[in-house]
């Protein structure tokens, strides 16, 4: 059964995207009684009831103006984060059958957007999803990782080690454990792959930018400890790997875990980068998934074109 606090956060997953300030719009009508006293009624789009107020005749206009029916209209700009985004993914070149969703989301504000629906096969970047569902496992259970899962966990993360990932895959039941935890944590596009194929569990980038926040936000279904533990990791990735969503950190602020994968059925490659960055003193987590790319170098080039994109929004920098 699904938590309440899982369903709380389900519900307010991404609360403020868009970021929509609310316009405010009133009909004031004012005028002068027998006995001098001056009313004002103003009544809201929103359907609010009337409100009236007295004052005094001296502090209004001129009685030439007073009998009047004024409708006055004061909004301040309005902002879809949504659209911004999609307005500087238009820099990233996307050819071919190449295919690319991004999600980015500001740890100050808590405002996000996201670009791009459809879902994509996962590749190395569920190896995160594997290490959280393992922790959240031993939390509920009330035990510990043991050496070996220790480094499992090591060798998956840093080095993204298949060996490894296919083990814990295993010991939290694969697919249906998989699925079970990414219920919890309010996953609700991600489904595990089948039998042995953790590669091929699909997602969305709104998923992975949900799963990012359980490792880097506070409201989260990890401990504390969980959490620093897989942060630890994903700031120790391997030197070969440091590739993808850091592209668009302004020097060693981030942490990762990135995906590739060449489909055997089509000959084109999955390549997908999930993270925390730090840009201009904004820390934000980044998810860029995408396919269709005819080599491993055109969908990381794809893949950091995106992410630059992704944190433009928030940092208002150029996309370079």
């Amino acid at each position: 059964m699904e938590s309440s606090r899982a369903a709380r956060r389900r519900a307010r997953r991404f609360p403020r995207r868009p970021l929509m300030y609310t316009a405010l719009a009133c009909v004031a009508v004012v005028g002068v009684t027998a006995g001098g006293t001056v009313y004002v009624k103003a009544q809201a789009h929103s359907g609010a009831g009337v409100v009236s107020s007295a004052a005094t005749p001296s502090a209004l206009p001129s009685p030439a103006t007073t009998t009047t029916t004024q409708e006055a209209a004061v909004a301040e700009p309005v902002v879809d984060l949504d659209e911004r985004l999609a307005d500087a993914m238009k820099s990233v070149s996307v050819t071919g059958e190449q295919r690319v969703s991004a999600a980015v989301l500001d740890l100050e504000s808590g405002d996000s957007a996201v670009h791009g629906a459809g879902a994509f096969d996962t590749a190395s970047i569920v190896k995160v999803d594997i290490l959280a569902a393992l922790l959240l496992r031993h939390q509920e259970a009330g035990t510990r990782l043991s050496t070996q899962e220790k480094a499992y966990a090591t060798k998956m993360i840093q080095n993204s080690d298949n060996a490894s990932a296919s083990a814990l895959w295993d010991i939290i039941g694969k697919a249906p454990g998989l699925d079970a935890a990414n219920e919890k944590f309010g996953l609700t596009g991600t489904r595990g792959g089948d039998g042995a194929l953790w590669g091929l569990t699909r997602t969305t980038a709104a998923d992975q930018l949900a799963l990012l926040q359980q490792v880097f936000g506070d409201d989260s279904e990890l401990s504390e400890a969980s959490r620093s533990y897989l942060r630890e990791l994903m700031g120790q990735i391997a030197a070969d790997q440091r590739w993808g969503v850091s592209a668009a950190a302004d020097g060693s602020g981030w942490a990762l875990k990135n995906g590739w994968l060449p489909r055997s059925t089509t000959g084109l490659w999955d390549i997908n980068s999930i993270g925390r960055v730090t840009v201009d003193g904004h820390a934000c987590l980044v998810a860029v998934l995408s396919d269709g790319n005819t080599t491993q170098a055109k969908g990381i080039s794809l893949v950091e074109a995106a992410a630059k994109a992704a944190v433009s929004v928030f940092t208002g920098a150029a996309v370079r």
